[in-house]
């Protein structure tokens, strides 16, 4: 029985003495393990940027709301401000108005809310301050209404024109005063329903004032910390529901509550199921990557044997036995595999980088890869040696030494 040692210094010579075939070999091995790697560590990336991007908004909000009218007034707003946990909320409504500045006019979403909005949605201001429950006709602007919507850029105190169309037709016109202008957030995502950049917000009795209506269309409401959310959330819902009349059969159904209910937990779970969906369907892609490559080494091994037929039936000969030969050609085969499993994951490792910078995306390189990459390799190495091996190994010597 030949010894580890000198089956892995014959395997590698072996090797070394066709460095083109083997080269040629690894090569399905490499792109394979390479797409591997790099579309779980892009999944990773993925997830943490949502995460990271969720974090920047808050990670404890909740948002109620409603497509129909005259779902919401001041009791459920008391309903979900007495909800154990609930560490601010703020009724909302949103409409598209006409707002004029300096005789330009833009279509701009204004939404209606209260002094408490700015800390439950953790807004903060460049300029001025945000308008409180006593305030009038006052606007605080989004940076991209400030600076972008219009000819010219809207300071504090400047004054805005506000026209509203009313559900009979007729059309509502009024000046209010900019008190503030909300900073420019660092997340490109959307909280409560509303990116402020782009938004007027304006006080919501002023707003229902002028609309001649009296309700609200949805709640904005956060929780004191993260692991809150969703249980939160839940009784909020109940509650909600009890007192809009839902059956207690029918809590549990959304197509039969006249609002809607979402919160940060909900929006990563189905980020995370997206995300998670993506990386399996383009890993799947990549997993046919690796099949081919498995085939290749499969088909070169048993090139190699049919080549190296004299020298099998020499080592036979020389008292290599049947264990020796099929160890041989599997060392062979896995230590293809290992390198293309190695400069493959290295492949992953660099092309997964380049992406997430070019997509300004954070860097998540989980160290398991690493060892998923070599066991892939290993183990399409085993599997696709092992048939040219026993090949090899069921040999007889005499025939073998024949072969011209």
């Amino acid at each position: 029985m030949t010894d580890l040692k000198q089956l892995l210094v014959l395997s590698f010579g072996s090797i070394s003495s066709a460095k083109l075939r083997s080269a040629l070999t690894t090569l399905g091995i490499i792109i394979g393990v390479a797409a591997v790697v790099a579309n779980v560590s892009l999944g990773a990336s993925f997830n943490q940027y949502f995460t990271d991007e969720l974090g920047e908004i808050g990670d404890n909000f909740i948002v109620i709301f409603s497509e129909d009218i005259n779902v919401f007034d001041d009791n459920q707003l008391e309903i979900i401000r007495r909800t154990p946990g609930v560490d601010g909320v703020s009724p909302i409504k949103q409409r598209v108005a006409e707002v004029t500045f300096m005789s330009v006019s833009r279509q701009i979403n204004i939404q209606g809310t209260t002094q408490d909005y700015a800390d439950v949605a953790s807004l903060s201001l460049e300029s001025g301050n945000f308008f409180t429950d006593k305030s009038k006709y006052v606007a605080v602007i989004g940076d991209s209404v400030a600076n972008e919507r219009f000819d010219r850029s809207i300071h504090t105190r400047n004054s805005i024109e506000i026209s509203f169309r009313r559900t009979d037709g007729t059309v509502k016109t009024q000046k209010f005063k900019v008190i503030g202008v909300i900073e420019s957030p660092d997340s490109e995502f959307i909280q409560s329903g509303a990116e402020p950049d782009n938004r007027i917000f304006i006080p919501i009795s002023v707003m229902n004032e002028l609309l001649d209506e009296t309700d609200y269309g949805g709640f904005s409401a956060r929780t004191a910390t993260a692991e809150e959310v969703r249980p939160v959330s839940e009784q909020i819902d109940r509650n909600l529901a009890r007192s809009l009349g839902v059956s207690t059969r029918d809590i549990d159904n959304d197509d039969a509550k006249p609002y809607s209910i979402f919160n940060q937990a909900d929006i990563i779970d189905q980020l995370n199921e997206l995300s998670g969906a993506l990386t399996v369907l383009i890993t799947s892609v990549a997993l046919i990557a690796l099949l081919v490559g498995s085939i290749g080494i499969m088909n070169i091994m048993l090139v190699t044997v049919t080549e190296r037929t004299k020298e099998i039936g020499l080592m036979k000969s020389l008292g290599f036995t049947y264990a020796d030969i099929l160890g041989l050609f599997i060392i062979e085969s896995i230590i293809i595999g290992l390198i293309g499993g190695i400069l493959g994951t290295l492949l992953g490792l660099v092309g997964s980088f380049a992406v997430e910078i070019y997509l300004d995306l954070p860097h998540v390189f989980p160290l398991y890869l690493i060892l998923t990459g070599f066991l892939i390799s290993v183990i399409i190495g085993l599997i696709s040696g092992i048939y040219p091996a026993n090949k090899a190994a069921k040999m007889n010597p005499v025939d073998a030494l024949r072969q011209n």
